[in-house]
C-alpha cells in the first residue's frame, strides 16, 4: 500500500549553533555526535523498513553532496537534488515535489530532516505510516512534538479537534502555526495543553503540495513547473540554475503551512526527539558521567566540575578543568570556545561577527 511513498531528507544546513564543530563544509548532519554513524546516516538508517534507497531523496547544496554521496553511496545518484543556493524550505520542498511528481504522480512524500535525534526509532517508523494514510485523505501532515517546557527556540501549532485515528494514532486539525514565542507566550501555551512543537516534518502528497504552492507561492508554482518540463532534457541544470536565482527565500512554515486549511497533526510523543540545536542540547541526549558532565573522546582531568561539556576534536589536546560548572569547552585546533551553557544559542552572533571581520577560515 505504500509503494507509492518516498521520504525526502533536507541535508543542505549550515548548522552554525554547533559552532567550531559544524563548519560549512562539514555541518551538523555530517558529524558523528552520538556514535560512529553521522547524523545523516542515522536519519538514512532509521528509515529502512518503510523506504528502500531507491525511494529515499535528499536535497542538499553542493558542497555537501559528496561528503553525502561518500556516507551513504547506496542512494541512487540521480535521487541526490542539488539546490543551487539555499533558498529556504519551501524551495526545498518544492525542487524536491517536482522532481517526486515528474517521477510518480501519485506520490506521497515524508519531508526529514537530516540532523535531528530519535531515540525511539520503531515509534518514528510507525508515526510516518500513520502519516500515510492520513494524507491519503488529502491532508498536510506535519509530526507536532510533545512540549517539555516552555521553548522559545521552536515554532507551536496549535491542535483542534480530532481528525480520526489512523494505524492507532490520532490525528489532529491543525488550526494555527505559530513561530518563535516569547517566553511568556511559550508559557500560556504549555498551560493550555493544546500547542506542540513544530518538528519541521511533514507527509503529503505531492500533488496536494504543488496545488497549495499555486494558490499561495504562484511565483515559485510557476518555476517548479518549468524545472519539472525540462528534468528530462539537456537544459535541466541551465534551466535550474536560472529559476532558482530569481526565486524568493522562504521556509515552507511561512510560505505555506500558516496559511493552509487542510492541515492534520500527530502528535509524536515518546519519539525521544532533539533537534541537536545548539550545544546545551547534547546534555539532553548523551550519556553523563556521575557530576552531570560531558567527556569527549579525548583525555579529560576534571577536579570539582559539574554539568559541563569538555570536547577535544581528535583528542589532540589534553583538557584539564577545575572548579568550574555549566561550562561548554570545545576545542577544534585553531578554535578554542568557552561558554557558558546558558549562552550557548549565542554561538551564531559569533559567526556572524566573523563573517563580517573576514575571518571565511574559521567558520568555512
Amino acid at each position: 500500500m505504500m509503494d507509492h511513498y518516498y521520504a525526502v531528507i533536507m541535508a543542505g544546513g549550515g548548522g552554525t549553533r554547533l559552532w567550531p564543530l559544524s563548519r560549512v563544509g562539514r555541518p551538523k548532519q555530517m558529524l558523528s555526535l552520538f556514535d560512529e554513524r553521522s547524523l545523516f546516516q542515522t536519519a538514512v538508517d532509521r528509515l529502512d523498513g518503510i523506504f528502500p534507497l531507491d525511494r529515499i531523496y535528499v536535497v542538499t547544496v553542493d558542497d555537501q553532496a559528496e561528503e553525502i554521496r561518500k556516507q551513504f553511496p547506496g542512494i541512487p545518484a540521480e535521487n541526490l537534488l542539488i539546490e543551487p543556493m539555499p533558498k529556504g524550505t519551501a524551495c526545498v520542498v518544492g525542487f524536491a515535489a517536482a522532481a517526486l511528481h515528474k517521477r510518480d504522480p501519485q506520490a506521497v512524500m515524508a519531508v526529514l530532516t537530516a540532523d535531528h535525534y530519535i531515540g525511539n526509532e520503531p515509534r518514528f517508523r510507525d508515526i510516518l505510516a500513520s502519516a500515510h494514510e492520513v494524507a491519503q485523505d488529502g491532508y498536510l501532515v506535519t509530526l507536532g512534538i510533545e512540549p517539555t517546557y516552555a521553548a522559545t527556540g521552536f515554532g507551536y501549532i496549535h491542535i483542534g479537534e480530532r481528525v480520526g485515528k489512523f494505524k492507532d494514532l490520532w490525528a489532529y486539525h491543525g488550526l494555527q502555526f505559530k513561530e518563535k514565542p516569547d517566553k511568556s507566550q511559550a508559557r500560556a501555551m504549555i498551560a493550555a495543553g493544546d500547542h506542540v512543537w513544530n518538528s519541521g516534518m511533514f507527509v503529503w502528497r505531492v500533488e496536494d503540495i504543488l496545488r497549495e504552492f499555486e494558490t499561495q507561492m504562484p511565483e515559485l508554482a510557476l518555476g517548479l513547473q518549468e524545472i519539472e518540463s525540462a528534468w528530462d532534457s539537456s537544459e535541466k541544470d541551465e534551466i535550474v540554475q536560472r529559476v532558482w536565482h530569481e526565486l524568493q527565500s522562504k521556509t515552507i512554515d511561512y510560505g505555506i503551512m500558516e496559511g493552509a486549511q487542510h492541515v492534520a497533526v500527530i502528535p509524536a510523543s515518546f519519539l525521544e526527539w532533539n533537534d541537536v540545536g545548539s550545544w546545551d542540547a547534547l546534555f539532553d541526549v548523551l550519556d553523563k558521567d556521575q557530576n552531570g558532565n560531558i567527556l569527549g573522546d579525548g583525555e579529560t582531568v576534571t577536579v570539582d566540575t559539574y554539568r559541563s561539556l569538555l570536547y577535544s576534536e581528535n583528542g589532540k589536546r589534553l583538557i584539564v578543568a577545575i572548579g568550574v560548572q555549566d561550562l561548554v569547552l570545545v576545542d577544534t585546533g585553531n578554535v578554542v570556545m568557552v561558554c557558558h551553557k546558558d549562552y550557548t544559542q549565542k554561538v551564531r552572533q559569533v559567526v556572524e561577527k566573523l563573517k563580517q571581520d573576514g575571518k571565511d577560515n574559521l567558520f568555512t
